[in-house]
């Protein structure tokens, strides 16, 4: 009976973590993260006390580090459905592009919430990694992907950094880029992406 009462405990507080966790990213979505205080995120959480939240977590830089990690555990998941099944580096980085772009599109909030976050938190609660698309690391993947082309001889030679950089960056500017631009056409704008860089990385010609 122990047993079975605590592990009910333990899903009870997976599920109130959750809770707490999504009421801060729409909170700090829509007012911002300089606006996200402990009040607001309990009123949207239905909370009946900020305590609530500190029990949960030692502070806000924890809360928001938890928040960090749900929504890059969101994009890797989204990302990973629609890459899967490629099985060469053009169709993996054409994938890649459109992924990113269907996710923005698709997570306007969870975006907003995590640009305010790295516009506005400061390194305490920047990740180890450097951020959202900061250093190599959040290259990674791409770099990956055009150093198994250049390989296979379907890309041309190239930095593969600087490719890779310049792809991401692309990517990167879209959230900024949809608040003075709402109405894009992120389809098109996708396949535009895609269709620069197959042609700045295809080999022959």
């Amino acid at each position: 009976m122990r047993v079975n009462d605590a592990g009910a405990r333990s899903v009870a507080a997976s599920a109130r973590r959750a809770q707490i966790i999504a009421a801060t990213i729409e909170t700090i979505g829509e007012l911002g993260y300089g606006q996200a205080s402990f009040a607001r995120i309990a009123e949207r959480a239905g909370l009946s006390s900020t305590r609530l939240i500190s029990y949960h977590f030692a502070g806000k830089d924890e809360l928001i580090q938890a928040v960090i990690a749900e929504l890059y555990g969101e994009m890797a998941a989204f990302m990973g459905a629609r890459m899967r099944d490629v099985t060469d580096p053009p169709g993996a980085l054409a994938a890649y592009i459109r992924a990113v772009v269907a996710f923005v599109a698709t997570h306007r909030t969870q975006m907003d919430a995590l640009m305010s976050v790295f516009l506005s938190a400061g390194a305490a609660e920047a990740p180890a990694d450097g951020g959202y698309a900061g250093d190599t690391a959040a290259f990674a993947p791409l770099l990956e992907i055009l150093d198994s082309g250049q390989r296979s001889g379907h890309f041309r030679a190239f930095d593969s950094f600087v490719m890779a950089a310049t792809v991401q960056r692309s990517l990167d500017g879209l959230p900024f880029l949809l608040r003075t631009a709402p109405e894009l056409d992120l389809d098109a704008y996708a396949e535009e992406l895609v269709t620069l860089f197959t042609l700045a990385t295809t080999a022959g010609g």
